[in-house]
């Protein structure tokens, strides 16, 4: 993928988290692998609706360093993290989107309830140990939480999905959002 197109998908992944309801004003970051050393994340602190292509960052997930004035996500050390031990992840987002949220709080693994979930997503999803964000502890329990998974909640904060590509990681989002809503309403 050039990094225009790059850009591009970021920015559009974004827009679409916003319209499907998984994020809300800033909250929640994009962010898909370049080449061996770069990603393109969504910047920090501008509302979804606002960003154009141009305004995606784009950082050295070996170094964390970024180009240019526009800040990357505050989230985007998780983000290297990921790249740097999940080889096949080409794509990243994290959210804060409702039910996912709501187990996250609760503390409780999702258990394999529904079959596109455990197809998609791994044999459950974990809930890595609370931690404030952007530090090394919430990085290292929510890479530990995803190790055989393409999801895991945070607790009291959110959830992170990943995927092969943008588009398959929409979908883990969506789908983590579906099983969310089964696990509260069977429970």
């Amino acid at each position: 993928m050039t990094e225009a197109n790059a850009r591009i998908a970021v920015c559009k992944a974004g827009k679409k988290l916003l319209k499907e309801g998984l994020v809300s004003r800033t909250w929640g970051n994009v962010s898909v692998r370049l080449n061996d050393s770069d990603m393109i994340i969504t910047p920090s602190g501008r509302p979804y609706e606002d960003l154009e292509p141009e305004d995606m960052v784009r950082v050295n997930y070996k170094t964390h360093q970024y180009e240019g004035s526009i800040k990357p996500s505050s989230e985007y050390k998780l983000h290297t993290e990921i790249y740097k031990t999940r080889k096949t992840t080409n794509a990243i987002i994290h959210t804060h989107q409702m039910n996912a949220s709501t187990v996250a709080v609760a503390r409780r693994e999702i258990p394999p309830i529904l079959d596109d979930q455990a197809q998609l997503l791994g044999p459950s999803v974990r809930v890595a140990p609370y931690a404030l964000p952007n530090t090394k502890k919430i990085v290292r329990a929510t890479v530990k939480a995803l190790k055989g998974r393409n999801a895991a909640l945070m607790a009291n904060h959110g959830a992170v999905s990943i995927g092969r590509d943008i588009e398959e990681v929409f979908v883990c989002c969506q789908v983590l959002e579906k099983a969310a809503k089964a696990f509260i309403e069977a429970e």
